[in-house]
């Protein structure tokens, strides 16, 4: 059992932690559906190989709080599109438990994953986050991340006629 006042701990997945990632993961999509491209029924119909590939895959990341996982973010290669760099990393999946939002959680995964990237070689972190969430955006932007001009069509249930805008963020330097 955790309490509010336990410090915030952000530690990174191995191979032996795909059953954490994978409750982790459905818990989010049962709390925050609208957040994620996926559903919680397909999530659960995914077989262990298939979740033990995705923490091979890419960097996954859990915050806790005591005992109790708060937050999860993962990190991987952009998918670069046209004109743009080809050594950005690129945070997704970034979700808090509703009662740890505001505390600092999504701050500490986004501080990992960005040192992650850096001990990576990524000169960039790209992250996107829906225009009509103006608290997405305003934590992007608080956290340095800065609008490009990259915009798609965001995926997901019940977001047919929103967008999302990459934000992305310098990593190796003084971003004052």
């Amino acid at each position: 059992m955790s309490d509010s006042s336990d410090p915030i701990s952000v530690r990174r997945l191995t191979e032996a932690d795909w059953q954490e990632f994978r409750q982790a993961r459905l818990d989010a999509l049962g709390e925050s559906p609208e957040a994620f491209s996926a559903t919680r029924a397909e999530e659960e119909a995914t077989d262990d190989a298939a979740w033990i590939e995705r923490v091979r895959r890419s960097t996954r990341f859990l915050a806790q709080c005591g005992d109790a996982v708060v937050g999860m973010a993962s990190l991987g290669r952009y998918e670069v599109l046209e004109g743009e760099s080809d050594n950005s990393g690129e945070i997704y999946g970034l979700w808090v438990t509703p009662a740890m939002r505001g505390t600092g959680v999504a701050t500490a995964l986004v501080n990992a994953a960005s040192r992650r990237a850096s001990d990576d070689g990524r000169s960039h972190i790209v992250y996107w986050v829906s225009t009509s969430n103006g608290r997405a955006v305003a934590f992007a932007s608080g956290l340095g991340f800065r609008p490009t001009d990259a915009r798609r069509p965001m995926r997901g249930v019940g977001h047919a006629d929103e967008e999302e805008i990459a934000m992305t963020l310098p990593l190796g330097m003084d971003r004052g």
